[in-house]
């Protein structure tokens, strides 16, 4: 089964704590603070990986941790770093964050890597903070979290070109003559429910990938159907085979029918409508299709799009085409994938406020990552450590905002598991 989408949760390493630790060798009985630094927290990386054609095995394997820092050690050890976990997947790999719908990485060239989610950073030892008044920190700093996110992973096949047009146009039929693929053809619509791959060799040294894309309808643009599931692999394709039932066995005009998946795919993106596009006129070999096949290659060609009538059922007039779309692909640029911003896909950290502060009743409550991390350094049982914290509120603007939100002497600040009086 092809399975384009899948959801996972990705939490990069924690970085490692730093130490608390006093250099103690003979002839030193008091020597100074050595506490080693943490280690950094593994990345998520995520890799392309040719082999691979589908997002089947996320279906099994929801969750991907890397590894944590080791804490620091005396003798300012610092800590082993926590390794990095990469998660292959197939070319055409678009990774999203579940909760914002930014793209974090688009992976389209083998082999290539993204850091998605990076490691904490390992936590300072007590040697960092001491000073000249302060010669015995009791004190060190933890290391950070790593970066989580919950991913969405959506597959764009990555195909050279590919099949559009309505139901039942011979779509599947041409793509079982011309490659190895063996899709599923009957004569009802919707027979294709996932797009199909294969490889077509023209000669020696001369091949492409064609992509059957399942039948559109009106109003795939705005996912009647199965519209968006539809559309949204043709977006990578180098050039489009429309192919039209020139015959109108569902009692359709081929005329409309070509327009009307045009038009489908200019809605849904306007560069889809720019992209290079060779027409099959099929079922040449019934006899309404002999009877439309003048009237519509005059039509469509008079719009500027070269027609090649032809029989998938029978093989008539297949080969010539498909040497005509080698021969073109040459000619054409790289595509450039379509992703729903404007700016350069690259990796890009999340942004916070360093705390925010709610007020019940008298009490206020000062919350955040930072404020957090502040509260797990601090030894509250050492009076350097404690001044380092009231320092560090002060520094970072806490007291500031505390005041301009109308904090009096005697009300009661709770950050997280600690409480104290506020005190001017």
């Amino acid at each position: 089964m092809f399975i384009d989408r899948a959801k996972i949760y990705i939490k990069a390493g924690d970085g490692g704590n730093g130490a608390i630790s006093f250099r103690r060798e003979k002839y030193v009985p008091a020597g100074g603070p050595d506490g080693g630094d943490g280690g950094k927290g593994g990345d998520i990386v995520f890799e392309v990986d040719e082999g691979l054609r589908t997002l089947i095995d996320f279906r099994y394997r929801r969750k991907y941790i890397a590894g944590s820092g080791d804490n620091g050690g005396p003798a300012k050890r610092t800590g082993k770093s926590g390794e990095d976990l990469v998660i292959r997947v197939p070319p055409g790999t678009v990774i999203k964050d579940a909760e914002t719908g930014r793209i974090l990485a688009d992976m389209v060239e083998p082999g290539q890597r993204t850091v998605v989610a990076r490691g904490g950073k390992g936590g300072a030892g007590n040697w960092h903070f001491a000073t000249p008044t302060r010669q015995i920190p009791n004190f060190a700093k933890p290391g950070d979290p790593g970066e989580e996110y919950t991913v969405e992973l959506e597959l764009k096949m990555v195909a050279d070109v590919g099949l559009v047009g309505f139901p039942n146009a011979g779509k599947s039929t041409l793509l079982s003559k011309v490659t190895a693929a063996r899709p599923k053809i009957a004569d009802y619509p919707f027979t294709t429910l996932e797009p199909n791959l294969g490889v077509v060799r023209v000669d020696e040294g001369a091949s492409f990938l064609l992509e059957d894309i399942p039948g559109l309808i009106e109003g795939a643009h705005r996912g009647v159907g199965l519209g968006f599931d539809f559309l949204r692999h043709v977006e990578r394709c180098k050039m489009f085979l429309h192919i039209v039932d020139v015959a109108g066995v569902d009692g359709r005009d081929p005329v409309e029918d070509f327009e009307k998946i045009n038009e489908e795919l200019r809605l849904y993106d306007p560069k889809l409508a720019e992209r290079y596009q060779v027409v099959a006129a099929n079922k040449i070999d019934l006899p309404q299709g002999k009877e439309n096949l003048e009237r519509f290659t005059r039509e469509v060609e008079a719009k500027g799009y070269k027609v090649f009538p032809i029989s998938a059922a029978s093989n008539t007039g297949v080969w010539q085409l498909m040497q005509y779309i080698a021969a073109k692909l040459d000619e054409l640029p790289v595509v450039v994938p379509l992703t729903d911003t404007d700016e350069e896909v690259v990796y890009t950290a999340k942004e916070e406020e360093p705390f925010t502060i709610r007020r019940e009743g008298n009490v206020f409550i000062v919350e955040g990552n930072w404020v957090d991390k502040l509260v797990k350094s601090v030894n509250f049982n050492s009076h350097e450590s404690v001044q380092y914290f009231q320092r560090s509120l002060k520094t970072k603007g806490v007291i500031d905002a505390l005041e301009e939100m109308g904090i009096n002497e005697g009300d009661t600040v709770r950050i997280y598991d600690i409480e104290f009086e506020y005190v001017r």
